[in-house]
């Protein structure tokens, strides 16, 4: 098995963390006769040659022989693991660019692939189905691999690795060169399409598709029947797939592109399995994170399952009728009854489906999630995240509650009601990072949070806590000029927090000068100016003497600094000849569906210039009716940002004037 390893340079060799001479003593504790030992072994090998991809490195094509004869060898404890491997490496060969791709990696690849067949009739099931994965997943062309795979799927008699080998001929079928035995492959699985069992026409839909994509479509009622059925289950011992049913409903959803809610309407309806069922509101959640039109008949669809006997799927639709908020507030009353439901996820938070309602009662500014807000207020434990968190943009919906901070945000039209409880935290709040957000809440709320003035004036004195009153206070604005002289002091003290006190100072009815100086030495120094060219613009036709400095930034290589010098230029002196085509720039991939976080405020700026603007209205006119959603993030932000951006196109559209 080891003959040829020591003559190899591992030293030489590179890998994920550097020189590759650890990796024999790895390959030899795989093949030891610990069964544990060998998985620790093969899991940090798989760490050391793949990572997270991006490359294929010198020391995985010397190490491939040597895994594939761990792999051929039946006492040997992790020969699947190590076929998993190969196959990730095969997979990343054939993604990757060629200066990533170890020069080497062909020739040792094309030397090892005799081997690899041969595992295609190995006594394990499993490695059967691990060996059928890779041939799929490599890069080989069709000609030198189809003849073993055909031989396989006429001798192979496990449901599991059958379905393994559909996929790999549908793959290895559209290798060139595909040689003879293509179309033989090609008239096996459209014959397939027909076969008995629901799982092989379901892996004869997924192998066509690259071909044909136009099939999944076409055979609608056959996808749904098997993925509905309850032999979906032999999926989740596939090499390739391992999941159950919701992954499976998610991996056939993605045959079908677009906004087309025909699909997740079929997996919808009512089944007794409670994994179909919260699987089916899963597929809802990622189409309506992509999409915007299928909410109108998805929406009925969510509401029916508010009382389902799983609390997993009462909760997730709560959760996605949350996230499409304002548009679903004819359902309030359906949400409203699941607000005393106290069971829980079985999540690390035990988030309740409660809670989920509350939360989206919330979002449809519905007071009757005020006394239970008033109680998470309080400091009773809740499922609801205790920092903001930030999830990709992707296909799949991230099932999240948002921060109680956040959450307080959608309701300043209650701040009277929920000032109370929160002035009480002030009171005793010791937790600087809860001080934090309860003062970041009430800056958002701006002047309707004035009764918790008293509060923030003792907090303003003292050194620990003045920073985050002076946050709240500059946002409720003149209501708290009783803290101008402190304020004042603290912006002449020395120290790093000077900008924060003098444009509090400011913003509380004090004068303009502290803040100037402060500012535009942040504006000068720093290397992020945007925090403080947003807040100089706040100083309008007083910060006119830094115009040239101003109009210089907006040629800055930082988008971020470019929009808010734009702004704050046009502030300071009403530029709009040079604020305009900055923000304007600074928009125009929302054109193509692209949304950044910058363009939210160049939007908001961008309607501030009224008729200068009309540009940029032009180019945007068509952006409010796009289907897909405009977002970054994924999860409930994600709806937030699309909600955001549309209403600030429209924001712009009506204050530049009727001819945008």
């Amino acid at each position: 098995m080891w003959v040829g390893m020591d003559a190899v340079d591992w030293a030489g060799l590179k890998h994920n963390y550097g020189s590759a001479q650890d990796v024999p003593g790895l390959l030899r504790r795989c093949g030891g006769p610990d069964p544990d030992d060998a998985d620790d072994a093969s899991s940090e090998l798989l760490n050391l040659l793949f990572h997270q991809g991006g490359w294929v490195c010198s020391a995985a094509s010397a190490a491939l022989p040597f895994i594939l004869r761990l792999a051929a060898t039946p006492q040997v404890p992790s020969r699947y693991a190590l076929l998993e491997l190969v196959a990730m490496l095969a997979a990343e060969a054939g993604r990757i660019e060629a200066r990533f791709l170890d020069p080497g990696w062909a020739s040792a690849w094309e030397r090892a692939l005799p081997e690899l067949l041969r595992l295609l009739d190995d006594p394990e099931p499993e490695i059967r189905r691990a060996a059928a994965d890779v041939v799929g997943a490599c890069d080989s062309p069709g000609e030198l691999v189809l003849p073993g795979l055909l031989r396989s799927w006429e001798a192979e008699d496990d449901p599991s690795t059958r379905l393994e080998l559909v996929l790999a001929l549908g793959q290895a079928a559209l290798r060139a060169p595909a040689g003879v035995r293509a179309a033989e492959v090609f008239d096996l699985l459209h014959e397939l399409l027909d076969a008995p069992q629901d799982q092989i026409r379901l892996a004869a839909v997924h192998a066509l598709a690259p071909r044909d994509p136009g099939l999944p479509t076409r055979r609608l009622d056959l996808i749904l029947e098997a993925v509905r059925d309850p032999s979906v289950e032999l999926w989740r011992h596939t090499s390739s797939l391992q999941t159950g049913v919701l992954g499976v409903q998610h991996w056939t959803a993605g045959l079908i592109t677009g906004p087309d809610p025909t699909f997740t309407l079929g997996l919808l309806a009512d089944h007794h399995d409670d994994e179909q069922r919260i699987g089916a509101l899963a597929q809802a959640g990622g189409l309506l994170s992509q999409w915007r039109s299928p909410a109108a008949e998805l929406v009925p669809r969510l509401v029916a399952r508010l009382d389902d006997p799983a609390p997993e799927a009462r909760f997730r639709a709560a959760e996605l009728l949350a996230c499409l908020g304002p548009a679903t507030a004819a359902h309030a009353d359906e949400v409203a009854t699941l607000l005393s439901d106290t069971a829980a996820r079985t999540t690390r938070k035990r988030e309740t489906v409660g809670e989920a309602a509350l939360w989206a009662l919330a979002r449809m500014n519905d007071p009757r999630c005020l006394p239970g807000l008033i109680e998470l207020i309080a400091g009773t434990r809740s499922g609801f995240a205790s920092a903001s968190a930030h999830y990709p943009a992707t296909d799949l919906h991230h099932v999240v509650l948002p921060a109680l901070h956040e959450l307080l945000g959608y309701l300043p039209d209650h701040a009277e009601l929920l000032l109370p409880s929160i002035c009480d935290q002030l009171d005793t709040a010791t937790d600087d990072r809860l001080l934090n957000r309860i003062c970041d809440v009430l800056a958002d709320w701006g002047p309707v949070a004035k009764a918790a003035v008293p509060q923030l004036l003792g907090l303003l004195e003292d050194d620990r806590t003045w920073m985050a009153a002076a946050k709240a206070l500059a946002g409720i604005g003149l209501a708290g000029n009783g803290a101008r002289d402190l304020l004042l002091s603290r912006s002449r003290a020395a120290g790093p927090h000077t900008e924060l006190a003098a444009w509090a100072y400011w913003r509380v009815g004090g004068e303009p000068g502290p803040a100037l100086e402060e500012l535009g030495r942040s504006v000068e120094e720093r290397r992020f100016r945007h925090p403080a060219l947003r807040k100089l613009a706040g100083l309008g036709s007083h910060a006119a003497p830094y115009a040239d400095r101003l109009r210089a930034l907006t040629a800055d290589t930082d988008p971020w600094t470019r929009v808010e010098a734009a702004h704050a230029l046009w502030a300071a002196t009403s530029d709009t000849e040079t604020a305009a085509p900055v923000l304007t720039t600074a928009v125009l991939d929302l054109t193509k569906g692209t949304n950044l976080p910058v363009m939210l405020p160049a939007l908001d700026h961008l309607a501030k210039l009224g008729q200068a603007a009309q540009p940029a209205a032009h180019l945007l006119r068509d952006v409010p009716a796009r289907d897909q959603r405009l977002r970054t993030n994924g999860g409930w932000r994600g709806f937030v940002q699309d909600e955001n951006i549309r209403t600030a196109v429209r924001e712009l559209l009506s204050a530049s004037g009727p001819s945008a």
